[in-house]
């Protein structure tokens, strides 16, 4: 018998993230401490929100299309590993990182570089270890193989 790991979260990846965006930008006004990126090196953010957002949308139109919910507490139904999944193994996570990376450089001020690296830890913490262990159990050696093929972020 498999022996699933089940966890009841409070507090979702989404959550976290706009919890962090949210201090990010507070903190940037609030405590700004020394803001190291000016105009018009600010801007080079944008590319970084870009592309959290397009691989955000990208994933979650895929496990729409294949029915699959996205929750990380529940048993895994499908093994994607097509689309931002041939770049990533948790490319709704690296999505999030990069938007928040991209609102760091964007605001410029030290203070804001803290929270895409508290998100990633969050992550790396919390999140994957259940989902990695639950993917393996589910498919095993399929698994196991894609995991040996594309990175865990990036």
């Amino acid at each position: 018998m498999k022996n699933y790991t089940k966890r009841r979260y409070k507090i979702m990846p989404t959550n976290y993230f706009i919890i962090l965006l949210l201090l990010s930008i507070g903190f940037h006004f609030v405590l700004p401490i020394e803001k190291i990126i000016e105009s018009p090196y600010i801007y080079f953010g944008v590319p970084f929100i870009l592309f959290g957002i397009i691989m955000n949308i990208w994933t979650d139109r895929l496990f729409k299309k294949n029915k699959i919910n996205v929750k990380p507490n529940k048993i895994p139904t499908s093994l994607i590993i097509s689309g931002p999944f041939r770049i990533s193994r948790h490319p709704m996570y690296l999505g999030m990182a990069f938007f928040l990376f991209g609102i760091a450089i964007l605001l410029g001020s030290i203070i804001t570089f803290i929270f895409p690296i508290i998100f990633i830890i969050l992550m790396e913490l919390t999140f994957i270890p259940l989902e990695e262990k639950n993917l393996e159990l589910t498919f095993g050696k399929k698994y196991l193989d894609y995991k040996k093929k594309v990175r865990r972020w990036i």
